[in-house]
C-alpha cells in the first residue's frame, strides 16, 4: 500500500466544484452518489448522461443546442459528439468582459504585464477584425511561432473566433521542425515574435523566419510581435508587417463569433515526430472545450478566484490546456524563459508575487529543483497555493515526498497524465480525494481507462497497457492528409480494434489511484517478462552522484537486455563501485530483472522540445537503426555520443 501523504478536510471537500457537481448529478438524475469512485463508475457507464451534465454544469455557450450527446458508443474511432450544436470556442473563453485580470505575463528579468478580461476582449476583437478583412475564415489555418506570451493567446482567439483552425510551435523549434509541422498544413497567416529570451540572452527568430517564409509559400502574411527589440528589422521576411500596424485601430469592437458545428476543426496538434514526420492531429471545438473545462472546473477546481500557472511553451499541449482557464474566468499566468534563471527560485518568486493558487510544472523540473537543495516553502510565501500539478513524465515517490516536505504540507499534489492526442488527461487530480506517494489520484471522469494484461484483459493491482475502452469527446477528428484514416487507426487501434491503446504502462490500485511505469514502447522485456523503466529511474535518481539517467531495452542474441546510460553530477565519474551500488540497489529494491546488463556514462541525454526523454531514439542508435527526425529533439547532437559507444556491441 502506498504511503498516504495528504487528505483534504471535510469542509474543503464540500467547497470543491467536484462535490458540487456530484450533488448536481444526484439531483438531476435522482441518484445517491457519495464518493468519487461511485461518481467515476457512473460517468463511464452512463456516458451520454455524464457529458450532458458536464456541458450544462460548466455552462457551455452555444447558439444552438445539440440534438444528441453521442451517436454511437460502439464506434471508436468515429463516434460523433454533440451533433446539431452550433458554437464558437473563442466565445466560451471570452465569456467575461470585465476588469478582472485575465492574463499575467512574466518574461525573464522583466516586469510583469497584466491584461484584464475587457482588455483581452478588445485586443482579440482588433486582430480578428483585420484577419476578417483578409478573408480569413472557416477552413483556413492560422499558426503561431511564438513564445508563451499574451499575443499568442490573442492571435489564437482571434483566428478561431472566425472559424479558422489554430496550430503553434514554440520559437526554440529549429527551421526543419517548423517546416515539418506547418509545411504539412499550409497556413495562410503566421504570427511570430522577433525572438525570445533564455538564460538572460536574446535569441533571434528573424533569420529563421526569413528561411521559413521561403519554404512555406501558402503563408500570405507574416505578422511580427516586437518582443526582444523595439523595432526589429523584418525587411528580409516577405509579406511581413508588425502586428500593431495590422490590427484594427478601432476600439470597443464587438466580436462576431462565427457559430460552427461541434466537430469544426479547432486545433492541429503534432506527435513528437521522433520516428518520422510529425503526425498532424485535428481536434474538434466542442470536444476539446467540454473536456478541458471538465478538467479545469472539476479535477483542478478552478474558478474566478484562482490564479493558474503552468510552465509550458506553445509547442506543448499544456499551453492549450492552460488557455482553457479563461473559460473558468480565472487568471492565467504565462512565463517565457528558463525556470532556473536567474536562480532556482525564479518561478517561486513569481508564485509569491502573483499569489498563484494552482502551480503546474513537470516531474523533471521538480527533480532538478530538489537537486539544487531549494525549499520553496521556507523561502517564499506560498499561502495562496492550494494545488501543484506535475506532468511530462512519471513523478516518483521521492518527488511526491519532496513536494510535501519542501513546498507545502497542506497541498493537493496532482500528478497528471494524458497526451497531445486528446489535449487533456486520462489520469489526473481529484480535489476531494487523498494523495498517495507515487500515485496519480484518479482516472478522469468520463474516461473509461483500464490496464490490459498480456491477454488483453483488464486487471487491477497489476501492471498493464493503458487503454480507453469507450469513446470520449476530445478524440482527434482525424489526422491531416490521412483520407483512409489508416494513420489514425494504426496509431491507437491496431493492437486492440475498437479500443484506444495509448502507449503507457500503468497499474490501477484497488482504491482507484494509478501508477505510471513509463511508455509501453519503452518497457523492457528481459527473458520475456515486462517491466517498466520508471521503476529503474526511481532507484537511480536516489544517487547524488547521478544527475540524470536513461534506460533502453536492446535486442541482443534473441532476447532483450537493459542498458542504463547515466549522466553524472558535476565532479563525479562513473566508477565500478558506483556501478555495483546501482546494481545492488535495483536488485534489492526492485528485482533482479531490473538490473541492467550494462551501465554506461554519457555526457547528456536526448530530450524532446517538450522535455520528454527519448528512449526510442537511443534504442535505434545502438541497434544501428535510423533516427529519422532529429529536429524533434531539443539537443539532437547528443545522439552522436551514443553512436560511438563500443560497449553496447559487446557481451
Amino acid at each position: 500500500m502506498s504511503k498516504l501523504l495528504w487528505q483534504p478536510a471535510a469542509e474543503r471537500i464540500r467547497q470543491t466544484r467536484m462535490y458540487r457537481f456530484m450533488t448536481y448529478v444526484n439531483k438531476r438524475y435522482g441518484l445517491n452518489i457519495q464518493t468519487y469512485p461511485e461518481l467515476y463508475e457512473w460517468s463511464v457507464t452512463q456516458i451520454p448522461e455524464f457529458w450532458a451534465a458536464v456541458w450544462d454544469f460548466v455552462e457551455i455557450r452555444a447558439s444552438r443546442p445539440y440534438e444528441q450527446v453521442v451517436d454511437d458508443l460502439s464506434k471508436m474511432p468515429g463516434a460523433e459528439w454533440f451533433a446539431g450544436a452550433r458554437l464558437n470556442f473563442a466565445e466560451n473563453l471570452l465569456r467575461y468582459r470585465d476588469e478582472q485580470t485575465a492574463l499575467i505575463f512574466k518574461g525573464e528579468n522583466q516586469d510583469p504585464v497584466y491584461l484584464t478580461y475587457a482588455g483581452l476582449y478588445d485586443r482579440v476583437a482588433r486582430v480578428a477584425e483585420s484577419l476578417k478583412e483578409m478573408g480569413i475564415g472557416s477552413g483556413d489555418r492560422v499558426v503561431g511561432y511564438m513564445p508563451n506570451m499574451p499575443e499568442t493567446i490573442i492571435a489564437m482567439l482571434a483566428a478561431v473566433s472566425l472559424g479558422a483552425t489554430w496550430s503553434s510551435c514554440s520559437p526554440d523549434f529549429g527551421i526543419k521542425g517548423v517546416l515539418d509541422r506547418f509545411g504539412q498544413i499550409e497556413p495562410r497567416v503566421l504570427f511570430a515574435a522577433d525572438g525570445y529570451f533564455f538564460k538572460g540572452k536574446r535569441v533571434d527568430s528573424i533569420s529563421r523566419l526569413e528561411q521559413i517564409a521561403k519554404e512555406i509559400p501558402s503563408v500570405e502574411r507574416f505578422l511580427i510581435v516586437p518582443y526582444t527589440q523595439a523595432e526589429p528589422d523584418i525587411s528580409g521576411i516577405r509579406d511581413s508587417g508588425m502586428i500593431a500596424d495590422f490590427q484594427s485601430d478601432q476600439s470597443g469592437l464587438d466580436i462576431d463569433f462565427v457559430q460552427l458545428p461541434a466537430s469544426h476543426p479547432l486545433y492541429i496538434m503534432y506527435s513528437s515526430g521522433t520516428t518520422g514526420l510529425p503526425k498532424c492531429m485535428v481536434q474538434g471545438a466542442a470536444g476539446i472545450l467540454v473536456n478541458q473545462l471538465k478538467e479545469m472546473f472539476l479535477h483542478t477546481d478552478v474558478g474566478r478566484e484562482d490564479t493558474v500557472f503552468y510552465f509550458t511553451t506553445c509547442g506543448w499541449m499544456m499551453w492549450n490546456w492552460l488557455t482553457s482557464a479563461l473559460g473558468a474566468g480565472a487568471t492565467a499566468v504565462l512565463y517565457d524563459g528558463n525556470p532556473f534563471y536567474p536562480d532556482a527560485g525564479a518561478l517561486w518568486q513569481m508564485a509569491q508575487d502573483e499569489k498563484i493558487t494552482v502551480f503546474g510544472t513537470s516531474a523533471g523540473y521538480l527533480g532538478a529543483l530538489k537537486n539544487t537543495g531549494m525549499r520553496p516553502g521556507e523561502n517564499y510565501d506560498l499561502s495562496p497555493l492550494r494545488a501543484l500539478l506535475s506532468t511530462g513524465s512519471p513523478l516518483d515517490e521521492e518527488g511526491f515526498e519532496y513536494v510535501y516536505d519542501a513546498v507545502k504540507g497542506d497541498l493537493q499534489l496532482a500528478s497528471i497524465s494524458g497526451g497531445t492526442d486528446l489535449n487533456g488527461c486520462f489520469v489526473l487530480g481529484n480535489p476531494m480525494g487523498p494523495v498517495y506517494s507515487g500515485e496519480l489520484q484518479c482516472r478522469g471522469l468520463g474516461m473509461k481507462v483500464e490496464a490490459y494484461d498480456e491477454n488483453g484483459q483488464p486487471v487491477i493491482g497489476r501492471q498493464g497497457e493503458l487503454v480507453c475502452t469507450a469513446p470520449f469527446p476530445s478524440m482527434p477528428l482525424y489526422f491531416w492528409n490521412d483520407p483512409e484514416n489508416s494513420k489514425y487507426v494504426s496509431a491507437y487501434f491496431d493492437v486492440y480494434p475498437g479500443v484506444w491503446r495509448h502507449g503507457d504502462y500503468i497499474e490501477i490500485s484497488g482504491h482507484g489511484g494509478v501508477k505510471i511505469y513509463g511508455r509501453s514502447d519503452a518497457t523492457l522485456n528481459p527473458g520475456g517478462v515486462r517491466i517498466g523503466t520508471a521503476e529503474i529511474y526511481r532507484r537511480v535518481n536516489e544517487f547524488d552522484e547521478i544527475e540524470d539517467s536513461l534506460v533502453v531495452g536492446q535486442d541482443w542474441k534473441g532476447d532483450v537486455r537493459a542498458i542504463l546510460f547515466v549522466k553524472m553530477t558535476g565532479g563525479y565519474r562513473l566508477t565500478d563501485e558506483i556501478r555495483q551500488q546501482i546494481k545492488k540497489t535495483l536488485r534489492e529494491n526492485a528485482s533482479p530483472r531490473h538490473v541492467p546488463a550494462k551501465i554506461l556514462e554519457v555526457p547528456d541525454l536526448p530530450y524532446t522540445l517538450n522535455m520528454k526523454k527519448v528512449e526510442l531514439a537511443v534504442k535505434n542508435i545502438i541497434e544501428n537503426k535510423p533516427v529519422t527526425n532529429r529536429d524533434a529533439l531539443s539537443n539532437p547532437d547528443v545522439l552522436d555520443s551514443y553512436a560511438g559507444l563500443q560497449e553496447v556491441h559487446q557481451d
